[in-house]
């Protein structure tokens, strides 16, 4: 199971949280997402067929993309 953390320098509050981790979880394949707001960054798990490529395109597509 991959794991993956990332800065995303979009996370300014509760609801950005809440965002994220919500629509993270609804993929297929992802096991675990975990979003904070103190150090803005996003833990994610998954198995696969899931791909990191396709986890960060959906979290561009939902306006908080990862810093690389």
């Amino acid at each position: 199971m991959p794991t993956k953390i990332v800065k995303v320098p979009n996370i300014s509050c509760g609801h950005c949280v809440d965002t994220i981790e919500r629509e993270l979880s609804e993929l297929k394949g992802v096991i675990s997402v975990n979003a904070e707001l103190p150090t803005q960054s996003v833990s994610v798990t998954w198995n696969e067929p899931q791909t990191w490529e396709s986890i960060k395109a959906v979290m561009e597509e939902i306006n908080y993309p990862p810093e690389d």
